[in-house]
């Protein structure tokens, strides 16, 4: 965690006192001044240049002296301009790349005042410098439009890959249209708050079912299935008569697939996680298309075979450390014909956001994630994670940032606390716009957490018992109810909530296979893979992902 810390304050501005001088360094120098000046001088030669061209809220280095600690940010305060500072623990650097404290072994920028400027496109002229179709490079000359954000520098510059945001890619898409956007295929509305079907008066916010879904990230293995087992046991009946249902994003290492393909055979819902759920987040952000491809559809080869699910319904991904990875990531999931994806955070709000294609332009600020965000127009469905409200007393307006994953909600020591979060999240939601509300977990935290397990099992008897509208259901299955909204009165007839709405029976295999493997690709390490289907040759891995052998 960062410690503010406050150097020598001079009408606001961070100084340092070194030798008899005032030194206010800056990204392209340092700047000294004789005791002679004033620090409101200093101040009014310099912070202005200092700070030009820096954004707001990015930190940069003053001087290179030092142990690479110390950064400030140009902040336009009330009061003007000053500098804010940042201070990492003893022991940690600021990485300026990523912004944040790490050991100073893994920093390999504290020769550097600030992180490199890239050279922008010129978009914004006073007079039109390109011909029709064109626009201007940083370096004035003009390309195609179409060749700009396509992973390829085709300014000599290279500042048509810049600028490539969410808000500035000059080919992003369009924001809603309801007039084009239509159900079954598109769903859009202004701000993200509106829900299906009530809009053209079908329904009102009162027929609504409220939706739940559970999602759990990660291997799927005989200690975290007894948790799932506990909570979407056959007892457990949504309204309709079928049985709760949750869905599992499964990562591949350590998986047992007898396990998953028991899941499956019971209703839940299984996507895709990654093979090498590889820790390095950068790995993610700025991964290719074949990285996405090995990484995605590699992984749903492996659970279709190595479960056994041939229903063709493992169609959702989720980014390991929700670090989506821009167009390069949907432009894979389209051609692989994935569903949706279930990364994106919507930023905590006082109305919660409805699940939306990317037909059109995302409806809120792209939070989190890394600014990552899909720019293009995609034929997928987004499943946003709308941010948890984790204050003790929402009643107290205290700034506390929200979190996106259950797990991630840091505050969260005691049982009564776990409580209070579930049940004030799902009345925010309730007696708003129904919004499907999201709870995403990493499995391990329930286990380690002692009770927590307990809270959540007795939390889902309560909302069973008290409301006769509320579901717990799939990601997909989401997805199914609004491409045909259905008021809460015909739901228990609604067919596709249906399907395997209340199995019984035996696993499909009670002795799996417990295949000792090794794969090149991880020399020295012996892993189990267990599967009710005969084992393969080799551990299954990212460039050999049936086990068959590699094809060179």
């Amino acid at each position: 965690m960062w410690h503010l810390t406050t150097l020598v304050l001079f009408f606001g501005v961070l100084v340092f006192s070194v030798g008899g001088q005032f030194r206010l360094g800056g990204a392209k120098g340092q700047y000294k001044y004789k005791r002679g000046k004033s620090g409101e001088e200093v101040v009014q030669d310099n912070l202005e240049v200092l700070c030009q061209g820096q954004p707001g809220s990015e930190y940069f280095r003053l001087t290179t002296d030092g142990d690479c600690r110390e950064v400030v940010r140009c902040d336009k305060a009330a009061v003007g301009l000053r500098l804010a500072s940042v201070k990492c623990p003893s022991g940690l650097g600021f990485d300026l790349e990523r912004q944040t404290c790490d050991w100073k072994a893994n920093v390999d920028n504290c020769d550097r005042l600030s992180k490199p400027r890239l050279v922008k496109p010129n978009f914004n002229t006073e007079e039109p410098v390109c011909p029709d179709g064109q626009l201007q490079c940083g370096n004035g000359e003009c390309i195609s439009q179409s060749l700009f954000c396509d992973k390829k520098p085709d300014c000599a510059d290279g500042s048509d890959e810049n600028a490539c945001s969410v808000e500035t890619d000059p080919n992003k898409a369009d924001p809603c249209d309801p007039s084009q956007c239509l159900l079954p295929d598109c769903f859009c509305s202004a701000d993200g708050t509106t829900a299906p079907g009530v809009e053209g008066g079908k329904l009102e916010i009162s027929n609504l079912p409220m939706m739940i879904t559970f999602t759990f990230n990660g291997a799927v293995n005989d200690e975290n299935v007894r948790v799932y087992d506990k909570l979407f046991h056959g007892e457990r009946l949504n309204p309709n008569g079928c049985t709760a249902k949750a869905t599992y994003f499964v990562s591949h290492k350590y998986s047992n697939y007898s396990a998953v393909q028991e899941l499956h055979r019971k209703g839940h819902e299984i996507g895709v996680f990654s093979i090498t759920n590889d820790e390095d987040p950068n790995y993610w952000t700025d991964g290719s298309y074949d990285n996405w491809l090995a990484e995605m559809a590699g992984d749903r080869l492996i659970i279709e075979r190595f479960a056994n699910i041939t229903d063709g319904t493992v169609v959702g991904v989720r980014a390991p450390y929700l670090r989506i990875g821009g167009n390069e990531q949907f432009n894979m999931m389209t051609d692989q014909f994935f569903a949706y994806d279930s990364s994106i955070t919507a930023p905590l709000g006082r109305v919660p956001l409805w699940p939306y294609t990317l037909h059109f332009a995302i409806p809120h600020k792209c939070h989190g994630n890394h600014n990552n965000c899909p720019s293009r127009s995609h034929p997928i469905w987004e499943m946003p994670i709308n941010e948890l409200d984790r204050r003790d007393d929402p009643d107290f307006d205290e700034n506390l940032t929200g979190c996106h994953l259950v797990s991630s909600c840091s505050n969260i020591y005691h049982k009564d606390q776990f409580r209070q979060l579930l049940q004030h999240n799902f009345e925010r939601h309730y007696s708003t716009n129904k919004a499907p509300l999201s709870l995403s977990f990493d499995p391990s935290w329930l286990i380690s957490n002692k009770g927590f397990a307990d809270v959540v099992d007795d939390w889902m008897d309560h909302v069973l018992a008290t409301y006769n509208d509320v579901y717990f259901v799939t990601e997909l299955q989401v997805i199914q109810w609004m491409q045909n909204p259905t008021g809460t009165q015909s739901l228990r007839d609604f067919q596709e909530w249906k399907d395997k709405c209340a199995v019984k029976g035996q696993p499909f295999c009670s002795l799996p296979n417990p295949c000792p493997l090794t794969t090149r690709e991880l020399p020295g390490e012996t892993i189990r893979l267990h599967t009710c289907i005969e084992c393969p040759k080799n551990y299954p891995w990212i460039q050999d992902p049936t086990g068959d052998g590699f094809s060179f």
